[in-house]
Formats: structure tokens, C-alpha cells, sequence
């Protein structure tokens, strides 16, 4: 698989998880997986590796304060 793939978003906010990361990631029969919503991207990741993923990247407190400075931009501001 190459790098960067393009995918559609069907109008109800659907979008397929490429059969490769399904196989990889035992979902041939469907299931959870975790998304990420990183304000310029989203990342999806087999269910149960976004907290980690994030707990290596931020701490707690580093989470909390970017959060927080999102309330001045009202296009970032998340609840």
C-alpha cells in the first residue's frame, strides 16, 4: 500500500477502511476501531491504541492545556 491513499466520504459520513488495515487488523467481519481527530487530520488505529498512542505522544497536562488554548480559534474549539 502506497504511502498516502484517497478515499470518499460518502454524504452520511461514511468511508471504508482499506481491506489491507482490515485483514492486518482482524476486522474482516467488521468491529471498533479508534479515531483520532487531531484538528488537521484524523487518524484511525486498530481499537485500544489511540489512548496509548496519545499517552506517549502528550501528557495529561500537555493534552489539557492545547485543548484549552483551542477555545480562542472558534473553527478548533471543541467541547
Amino acid at each position: 500500500m502506497s504511502a498516502v491513499q484517497e478515499y470518499l466520504v460518502s454524504s452520511s459520513g461514511q468511508m471504508s477502511l482499506p481491506a489491507a488495515a482490515r485483514h492486518r487488523w482482524d476486522l474482516d467481519a467488521g468491529g471498533p476501531v479508534d479515531v483520532l481527530d487531531l484538528g488537521f487530520g484524523v487518524l484511525t488505529m486498530p481499537v485500544g491504541e489511540g489512548r496509548r498512542f496519545l499517552g506517549d505522544l502528550l501528557s495529561r497536562d500537555e493534552h489539557a492545556a492545547f485543548v484549552a488554548s483551542l477555545r480562542d480559534d472558534p473553527d478548533l474549539a471543541t467541547t
